[in-house]
């Protein structure tokens, strides 16, 4: 009567994020993600042909799945828990090598999809969906609970496996907002009475932002400063435009909101934002559509670029480029390949912060370095987190009270913050937290 744990992605590093968990001889996958740096870096060569998920481990992109090679025909589930590509991403090059289906809420599974289908990869596993708060008996043994929780994407859940041991609670990438722009609010009731019906064993829990001595403020709060910025700036002919995160649908529904108010023609420009959007309208979450043009395909988007360039007042501008990266349409317009000069004045809107990664800080530097040149209005970090902070991390250890914790999506410095508060809470390290490193093994009979 065994559980064994194997963090085999996402314990060193922010991204490439995956778990397997063996129940005696059965186990489930939690989150199969990319490392976006090495990902980003290898794709950018327009020669490279070999998109292999051999090729692709080999250079870091996607997780190293030799730690449980001889797990790979016991696996009954995986289970990516939102729709960010550092959590989902690897499932297209991977998933083949699963004889298992995919469980994932509706969102998710649409981004999957559409996932697959540009980068024309046909899944052989099923994807069944599962609504939050809802529960899934996979086998005798193991059942999967989804529990509601806000995020930067929709439809974020905390994955429970319950065993007849007890349960794993996996709370990676999450926030506690009380007054999210979209959806609901996490399900505390649930959190609080896990260790009713037999204890909770081991905690994996996000420590991102474990060192940001705080609670993180609510979506709300994101909402207030870009209303402040876009409708409290003198912008009176002048171009707007707004970089976010594709996936934040809750982000992208405010920004549409003050468009609308100042009256503008709100464009969306970019084929990530045409993917996110897509599959949130698609499952009924926005219509943004009634209000918005969106345009997806390079050569649409320098077409409309061009009919934007004869008044750009007109316009509210959303792009991708928010990490600077290279084939963005925002660098685009920066290093002057698209047809549409930035004028003096003009407003960009940074909604969103630099994910902490080496090749996001070099680019977004040189992409802000080439906009200051022009002489715009710069606006950054208009942005609140989706990651627990400190105190959120403390509420959820206080909440679940498990008897273990396992820090996850970090590197050394994070999970070094997140084992001092825990220690603070009066567990003890290599007793009851463990720091994990990628492709390691932790046993609890």
């Amino acid at each position: 009567m065994t559980i064994q744990i194997c963090t085999v992605g996402g314990y060193e590093e922010v991204g490439k994020n995956m778990t397997a968990i063996k129940v005696d001889d059965e186990v489930v996958i939690i989150d199969m993600g990319l490392y976006l740096d090495a990902y980003v870096k290898y794709t950018e060569d327009e020669d490279v042909v070999d998109m292999s998920s051999s090729a692709l481990m080999k250079i870091g992109a996607i997780p190293d799945t030799a730690p449980i090679k001889d797990w790979k025909k016991k696996v009954l589930a995986i289970i990516p828990t939102h729709a960010h590509l550092d959590h989902v991403g690897a499932i297209p090059y991977l998933g083949k090598n699963f004889n298992a289906p995919v469980f994932c809420t509706p969102f998710t599974g649409e981004i999957l999809s559409r996932i697959c289908k540009d980068e024309k990869i046909t899944l052989k596993n099923e994807i069944k969906i599962l609504n939050v708060n809802s529960t899934y008996k996979v086998s005798e043994k193991i059942k999967i609970e989804f529990v509601n929780m806000t995020h930067s994407t929709p439809q974020t859940v905390m994955a429970v496996i319950h065993t007849p041991y007890g349960k794993i609670v996996y709370g990676n990438d999450f926030k506690f907002d009380d007054r999210p722009v979209l959806g609901k609010k996490p399900a505390y009731d649930r959190l609080k009475r896990l260790n009713e019906d037999g204890e909770v064993i081991c905690l994996i829990v996000d420590c991102t932002r474990a060192a940001d001595e705080r609670k993180t403020p609510s979506e709300q709060v994101a909402r207030d400063m870009l209303r402040d910025v876009m409708l409290g700036c003198d912008s009176e002919g002048k171009a707007i435009i707004v970089t976010t995160f594709s996936s934040h649908i809750a982000r992208l529904k405010s920004i549409v909101d003050f468009g609308k108010k100042l009256k503008r023609k709100i464009v969306f420009l970019g084929r990530s934002l045409s993917k996110y959007v897509g599959a949130a309208e698609a499952i009924g979450i926005v219509n943004f559509s009634n209000d918005v043009k969106i345009v997806g395909f390079k050569k649409k988007i320098k077409k409309q670029l061009k009919e934007i360039q004869k008044d750009p007042s007109k316009y509210l501008i959303v792009c991708t480029g928010h990490q600077g990266e290279a084939k963005s349409v925002l660098s685009r317009i920066a290093t002057g390949e698209f047809d549409f000069k930035l004028g003096k004045e003009d407003h960009v809107i940074f909604s969103c912060t630099i994910i902490p990664t080496p090749l996001n800080y070099a680019n977004r530097k040189i992409l802000e370095d080439n906009i200051k040149k022009k002489g715009v209005r710069l606006f950054k970090e208009i942005h609140v987190s989706g990651h627990a902070a400190r105190e959120d991390l403390r509420d959820l250890i206080n909440m679940v009270k498990p008897k273990h914790i396992i820090p996850a999506h970090g590197d050394l410095t994070m999970k070094t913050a997140l084992v001092e508060l825990a220690e603070d809470i009066g567990y003890n390290v290599g007793e009851t937290i463990h720091m994990m490193r990628d492709g390691q093994m932790r046993k609890f009979e």
